[in-house]
């Protein structure tokens, strides 16, 4: 996030697109909500009548995969009306006439044929974002898990800084990071083309840096290979041993059938985790992770809040801290890294790091730190790009044309699948799925239809059905309900027994190699009457007859 999660609750408008808010990232949703009741603005974007919009003075229900049309309308609006910063671009950015005639083409009635968005809706939205004072921009995945991923990630910018929203408080581009520790896992260089704080691993000067650093030489200067890249090459030898840490792969990745195939070509797969699940099967070796309760540590939130983590209990069995495990390996294989305690990697980091350098254990003792925080004296930081000073110098727009999703709906599979997550459960359901109380709250997945839908069909809620992909086919209940358009079913992949991600489609962004989970064209088709019983709010499981 360039700001702060308090800022959120402090946003005269907020403009929420591609996130499912309340589900993903409840916390977060109070920050609205209290923004909302403040006389702040809030406008939701998103195919599906999510909870949010309770709270939202507009829903704009734009097609699945169609955000770069309606953004690049918005923005055309935006200069038909005389509402970007002009001061903003003239000492902010470098190509501010370039954006303005790239998005020419997208008048609200050329975008409306795409995005299904009614020209004067598109038309009402730019007035707000063009004559408000700051705009805060709120995205997920929703944005990210489509084939232009990044492509819609540069557009919101685009947005932002034609209406001059970056570099202040209560505006910024604010990806909400859905794990507790997502960003700290990037920080930490937890990527293939960077070390710890993004420093770049083919720049010679980082390169020299590090190995002076560790006392070694020889440090690869090749950009390592992204996680579908990874698992494509284990069947030409090109990837031999995969080490999987807390991540549940046959589950998380698309057309599950394929990524199947693609572990069992490994030489060699090592698994590190706390709870069995349908990936550890096909794992060589097992070591026993430790938990957020058992970890000492630290986690970096959406915010670039670093924040300390103390063991609560002792690990059971011989699970153990998993920099422990690596330093193990690193010495077994004639390296010693030298580490005794979870301390003592971050210190090591710390003397390293450009962003982290000013954090240390004794700063964060009670009350976590902003990166930036370059040195001990710093107070961290709230926002970033303050005044528009870009780390680059100044802005850079890109000219980004709307594409359409990998798969279309067709005449053998007339429905869009968009997969996601539910409150109650968290991806994989590792964790979630062994906690009784919420295993009981939601214990099985259901396949959201519209009413529209689901009776032409003739299914009802609680209805055994099967939706099939070019991929693979699931069978699960019906939830007949008005959060999905029609011509768009909805699921989740939290249950390995009905999991979405059977179907996904494993197209990729070409940037990031995110896959496009948010498309995929299905069919549905109606296996059995069945029921739910919904009593004290909670859908308990019936036998399919």
């Amino acid at each position: 996030m360039t700001n702060s999660i308090k800022e959120i609750g402090d946003a005269e408008v907020l403009f929420v697109i591609g996130s499912n808010t309340t589900e993903a990232h409840p916390v977060i949703s109070y920050f609205m909500k209290r923004a909302v009741k403040k006389g702040g603005t809030l406008i939701v974007n998103d195919p599906r009548k999510i909870d949010l919009t309770r709270w939202a003075q507009m829903h704009v229900q734009h097609r699945v995969g169609s955000d770069v049309a309606y953004l690049n309308a918005l923005i055309h609006e935006i200069f038909a009306n005389g509402w970007e910063n002009r001061e903003f671009l003239a000492n902010h950015t470098e190509n501010p006439e370039a954006i303005r005639e790239w998005v020419k083409p997208y008048t609200p009635e050329m975008a409306e044929g795409i995005c299904g968005v009614p020209a004067a809706t598109i038309r009402q939205v730019a007035k707000i974002l063009g004559t408000a004072k700051s705009v805060s921009v709120c995205y997920t995945l929703g944005i990210t898990e489509h084939i232009c991923g990044t492509d819609n990630v540069k557009t919101i910018a685009n947005l932002q800084m034609v209406l001059g929203n970056l570099g202040k408080y209560g505006a910024g581009v604010n990806p909400l990071r859905g794990q507790n520790n997502v960003q700290g896992a990037c920080d930490m260089g937890a990527l293939p083309n960077v070390y710890h704080n993004y420093q770049a691993v083919d720049n010679p000067a980082t390169i020299k840096k590090y190995e002076e650093a560790w006392g070694v030489t020889g440090l690869s200067g090749k950009v390592g290979y992204k996680m579908p890249t990874m698992l494509r090459k284990a069947h030409d030898g090109g990837t031999r041993i995969l080490y999987c840490v807390g991540d549940n792969t046959v589950q998380t990745e698309p057309h599950m059938a394929h990524t199947i195939k693609e572990i069992q070509a490994l030489e060699f797969f090592i698994v590190c985790d706390i709870f069995p699940n349908i990936t550890t099967p096909y794992a060589d070796v097992i070591f026993p992770d430790t938990c957020w309760g058992e970890e000492d540590g630290t986690y970096s939130n959406t915010e670039r809040r670093v924040q300390r983590v103390r063991a609560a209990l002792q690990a059971p069995g011989e699970a153990r801290s998993h920099w422990w495990v690596l330093q193990e390996l690193g010495k077994r294989l004639g390296y010693d890294m030298g580490f005794t305690t979870a301390e003592s990697v971050w210190e090591d980091m710390r003397k390293t790091a450009t962003s982290y350098a000013g954090i240390t254990y004794e700063r964060i003792e009670q009350l976590g730190l902003q990166w930036p925080c370059p040195t001990l004296t710093h107070p961290g930081t709230g926002f970033l790009h303050k005044d528009g000073n870009f780390t680059r110098g100044k802005g850079l727009f890109h000219k980004i044309e709307y594409i359409p999703p990998a798969e279309q709906a067709d005449g053998q599979y007339p429905f869009i699948l968009s997969t996601g997550r539910r409150l109650w459960h968290y991806h994989t359901g590792t964790q979630t799925r062994n906690s009784e109380g919420l295993s009981d709250l939601f214990p099985e997945e259901l396949l959201e239809l519209s009413p529209v839908d689901a009776a032409r069909l003739g299914i009802k809620t609680g209805d055994w059905v099967a939706a099939s992909s070019r991929r693979g086919r699931i069978e699960l209940r019906a939830w007949v309900t008005e959060r999905s358009p029609a011509g768009v079913c909805w699921c989740a992949f939290h249950f390995h027994e009905a999991c979405a991600n059977v179907l996904t489609n494993d197209a990729f962004d070409s940037v990031t190699e995110t896959a496009e989970y948010k498309v995929c064209a299905i069919r549905v088709e109606k296996l059995a009457d069945g029921e739910l019983n919904t009593a004290a709010g909670s859908m308990k499981r019936q036998a399919r007859p």
